[in-house]
């Protein structure tokens, strides 16, 4: 094993763990990725698109290469990053990415091929054949994409989500965030500390650095066992705050039970929603490598994150405890990890430094003005190239550090797009203005990267953020920490004739940067999409400024007029899963059921989904053979008798105020501030283009109290525009909203016996014509005081009305009305039932208002009114709309026995089937009992001029046809007297 001496591992926990069918041992406190590295593995994955070997750059989430699934069977999780992986007992994880072996990739062979899959080769390449696309290039490219691969299996984890609210919100529990949530602790705010990884800490777990003569460790477990002692904070390890939206809400996921082995009943992962009044980041620095030829073998990484395997976890990360190591820098703190090495116990070969006057400063050689310009070795490093002006030597090493700088870590600051600003002392963008508001940056994510200044801008930020909310906060004592920042030089890569990699995981190069340079992609956002740069799963977290730099140089400008592209959610990968909060199968999505649903069941009801309703479908008896045996009998006994029906799910909204009419004189297309109290009309909503967004009613209970009713399949949309125009379009107008679509239960009663039945549960109402005519409406009570709004109106066509009650009592009227009905024949139907009857009606319903058709399609153009501008008025008048011929009709088979299927297209007799001589199309379509035939309804052609005309209704998936002829809509009471009567 390559174990150092010291680290904070716990060497008395040993952790027994798989990779690729191999056991080896870790321990506690240990990542994969140093576990393995412990065990003398450099060798992870294989890159995306040549299938090179590679191993381990970094230490955290910013890792690109060390790609791997974790678990098996349902629980398998590709794309897992080994250095944020917890090691556990039995963890079993393998690499991807793959064909045949990890060390005998026979898709290696791409890497020969390189010269045909250079920067754009896709934009380039699939263009021709043309027939070629579905049958060859796609199903290639498809089957080659990704890296990892999903197991195809139900996810067996729970998940869970939830909502924090705070003062604070620190992001990041490095030295400034421990001191920024220390700060607010103290001065008694809500404060949440939010980090990434399993232990607090940060860069300090990674250094040799004391604080106050001490080791850093000991003033981190005293700093962190105060904030848990505190009620006013809240520590979250293992939590991700992965993006940042508006009005304070910052998006976070919790890794609850990732690295337990037995979960317990516990939730693999929690999704917060946190609301903070102010928010630190304090999210840290990434190092950037610095390319050269060859630069991916497995053993070359950043210097950093070697620093921090051989500080933390006691690794060194060789294949075998005498193999050296080399270091590649321009700065001194390529220095540093030399010396935390050499009081490890490991191997140096030296220090290649790009500086002339570089110096050691330690017992190390040092290649001052040197490079390295190449490296050798199958499936791991094993040798460097050094060149020193024109002079070249090999060196034999085992693993290279490579320190080309830090970037600071401003990907949340940019959520909001805020762009990063350069600063040329650090080499490095920073936070600018115009991010997040209420999100101050501090610690090496704004460029303060040592220890001392990371503590002092941590305190700073959180007293100005608390300043904000009126809260006082004092800076407390700051522990002694060192104090000497690091100087890079402006070395960005060595220049020479083989590949040298700039990002990683997607296979990028400096050539391939130099090819979108002469092919002008030059702008930064399509140098990305040209070379797919920083669009991988990293975002390019270790290669983008390197990208930039190669840029520069080669357009001659400098990096900040070069430019930069920004960021945007989510900061690293966020699982489908969690996003999901676990809602899958019948939880997939919320499941609402109407107050008579319980009634219904008993009954045998047959329930089908409506929007996000569970509806009475029909109403089997026993003596039935079919379901449309059931819906005949439920449709004659309505227009014989009296049928009852849930509509609770209509969407219902309640609009009161001064304004209110002409507020929905703008809303709809025809007039409603002219209603008059105690009346209902029927309306058209359009959408801002001139199509029909909905239908409904509206009636007027009071001079500024409106109830509106919607489809059911739209009431969240329309009460959303409704209230975006309330708020954004009219807010000067006086009127008020709120969706009551749950709090009443409304019930239909339609037939010619409906009158007589609600005259025996209303208490004193004169259901007469003339007390009480069609469009009418009223608040009344029933069974002796019960409040009730009652609506007379029809979707079946027959003498109707609609009545509504408070939710909570609408199973007890279902039930009343079942018993007070029985002499009159009183049936419940469901939504097939309801289909039939207004089909047979010719109303219009959401397969008629599909986006695709206008008023003047439905035969409604009139009710557009001219006399007031109202949304969509004005564009469904324009010509491509106005010129629209299609009009709504009815279709009647020519023989009974023959079935019209919805969808089917309409075509004039002996025209060919094209959609050159398309004629329209079937929107509804069901059997009548009432004119015992099908029937259908459908959009023809100028179809209100060819009543009477025979016309071939085409069902192009079954290859079949019928012969039918175009009638009026109406196929039951077209001139309206049973409504009416």
């Amino acid at each position: 094993m390559s174990r150092l001496s010291g680290g904070l591992v716990d060497r008395n926990a040993p952790l027994k763990f798989r990779f690729d069918g191999v056991d080896y041992t870790g321990f506690q406190g240990d990542t994969l990725a140093s576990a393995l590295l412990a065990n003398g593995v450099q060798l992870m994955g294989r890159s995306f698109k040549y299938h090179r070997p590679r191993g381990v750059v970094a230490a955290g989430s910013e890792e690109p290469n060390a790609l791997v699934t974790l678990r098996t069977g349902a629980q398998a999780e590709p794309n897992t990053r080994a250095t944020v992986a917890e090691l556990y007992d039995g963890l079993e994880a393998k690499s991807q990415n793959y064909a045949g072996s990890l060390e005998h990739d026979w898709l290696a062979v791409n890497d020969l091929l390189s010269p045909f899959f250079a920067a754009g080769f896709y934009y380039k390449t699939f263009m021709w054949p043309r027939a070629f696309w579905e049958k060859l290039y796609e199903p290639m490219i498809r089957k080659a994409a990704g890296l990892g691969a999903l197991s195809g299996l139900p996810d067996p984890d729970a998940y869970d989500r939830g909502y924090l609210h705070c003062d604070l919100l620190v992001i990041g529990g490095g030295a400034a965030g421990l001191m920024a949530a220390l700060t607010a602790g103290r001065a008694g705010a809500k404060v949440i500390l939010a980090d990434e990884d399993f232990a607090l800490g940060g860069r300090l777990l990674a250094e040799s650095h004391a604080l106050d003569d001490a080791p850093a460790t000991d003033w981190l477990r005293a700093t962190e066992a105060e904030l848990r002692a505190m009620p006013n904070v809240r520590v979250m390890t293992r939590m991700t705050v992965f993006g940042t939206y508006d009005h304070g809400v910052y998006g976070a996921v919790e890794r609850v039970s990732d690295h337990l082995s037995d979960a317990g009943g516990k939730v693999r992962q929690t999704l917060w929603r946190v609301t903070a009044r102010r928010a630190v980041l304090a999210a840290g620095a990434t190092e950037r490598h610095i390319p050269f030829a060859n630069n991916d073998r497995p053993g070359i990484m950043l210097a950093g994150a070697m620093r921090a395997y051989a500080n933390r976890w006691a690794v060194a990360p060789v294949r075998a405890p005498e193999d050296r190591i080399a270091i590649f820098t321009n700065s001194d703190d390529g220095h540093r990890t030399v010396l935390d090495l050499i009081a490890k116990g490991a191997q140096i070969a030296g220090v290649i430094d790009t500086r002339p006057e570089a110096k050691s400063l330690g017992d190390y050689r040092v290649y001052a003005g040197s490079v390295v310009s190449d490296s050798k070795g199958r499936l791991g490093v094993t040798k460097v190239q050094i060149t020193s002006g024109g002079t070249r030597q090999w060196i034999d090493c085992g693993a290279l550090g490579v320190a080309g700088g830090w970037n600071p870590n401003v990907h949340l600051a940019s959520h909001h797009r805020g762009r990063p600003v350069w600063r040329e002392d650090l080499l490095a963008f920073v936070p600018g203005e115009g991010g997040p508001t209420g999100l101050i940056p501090a610690g090496a994510c704004n460029g303060e990267g040592t220890t001392a200044q990371a503590l002092v801008s941590g305190a700073q930020a959180a007293v100005a953020a608390l300043a904000d909310l009126g809260i006082a906060a004092m800076a407390p004592d700051l522990p002694k920490a060192e104090d000497t920042p690091v100087t890079p030089t402006a070395f960005w890569h060595v220049a020479g004739k083989g590949r040298a990699w700039v990002d990683f995981q997607n296979d990028v190069t400096v050539k391939d940067i130099a090819l979108a340079h002469k092919e002008n992609m030059r702008p930064v956002e399509h140098l990305k999409r040209w070379t797919t740069l920083g669009m991988a799963t990293d975002q390019g977290k270790t290669a983008n400024v390197s990208a930039l730099a190669v840029m520069a140089e080669l357009t001659g400008k400098s990096i900040p007029e070069t430019g930069t592209t920004i960021f945007r959610p989510p900061y690293t990968g966020v699982s489908l899963g969690v996003l999901g909060g676990g809602d899958t199968g019948k939880d997939f999505r919320p499941t609402r059921l109407t107050p008579t649903h319980d009634w219904a069941k008993a009954r045998g009801a047959v329930f089908v989904e409506v929007g996000q309703w569970m509806r009475a479908q029909y109403f089997p008896q026993g003596n039935e053979e079919d379901w449309r045996e059931t819906v005949d009998r439920e449709a004659l006994a309505v227009r014989s008798g009296v049928g009852l029906c849930d509509m609770t799910t209509l969407g219902k909204v309640d609009v009161q105020g001064a304004d209110a009419g002409e507020f929905l004189n703008r809303i709809y297309a025809n007039m409603m501030g002219s209603l008059k109290v105690g009346k209902v009309r029927y309306g058209l909503m359009l959408r801002e283009d001139g199509h029909i967004y909905d239908d409904g009613t509206c009636a007027r209970l009071a001079e500024d109290h409106y109830v509106v009713t919607t489809t059911t399949a739209n009431a969240g949309l329309c009460y959303r525009q409704m209230e975006f125009a309330r708020q954004c379009l009219w807010p000067e107008l006086d009127v008020q909203l709120i969706s009551t679509t749950d709090a009443w239960a409304q019930i239909a009663v339609a037939g010619p016996n409906s009158r007589e039945l609600l005259s025996r549960v209303a208490d004193g109402v004169d259901l007469s014509n003339e007390a009480f005519p069609f469009m009418g409406c009223a608040e009344i009570t029933l069974c002796g005081g019960l409040r009730a709004r009652l609506f007379r109106i029809s979707f079946s066509g027959e003498l109707a009305y609609e009545i509504a009650v408070p939710a909570r009592y609408g199973n007890a009227l279902m039930e009343r009305l079942m018993e007070q009905g029985q002499d009159l024949g009183v049936t419940p139907y469901g939504t097939e039932t309801l289909a039939v009857l207004r089909i047979e009606k010719g109303h219009a319903a959401g397969a008629e208002l599909n986006g695709q058709t206008t008023a003047k399609m439905l035969g409604l153009g009139k009710m557009v009114s001219a006399k007031k501008d109202s949304i969509g008025a004005i564009m469904s008048r324009r010509e491509g709309l106005a010129a629209d011929k299609r009009r709504l009709v009815g279709l009647q088979p020519l023989n009974a026995e023959e079935r019209i299927f919805a969808g089917s297209h309409l075509f004039t007799r002996g025209d060919q089937r094209t959609m050159q001589s398309d004629q329209g199309w079937v929107t509804s379509a069901c059997y009548s009992p009432h004119v015992k035939s099908h029937i259908a309804l459908g959009f023809v052609e100028q179809g209100d001029k060819r009543i009477g005309e025979v016309i071939v209704a085409y069902n192009p998936l079954e290859n079949s046809g019928c012969d039918c002829r175009i009638v009026p809509a109406h196929f039951v009471d077209p001139e309206g007297e049973r409504l009416r009567d």
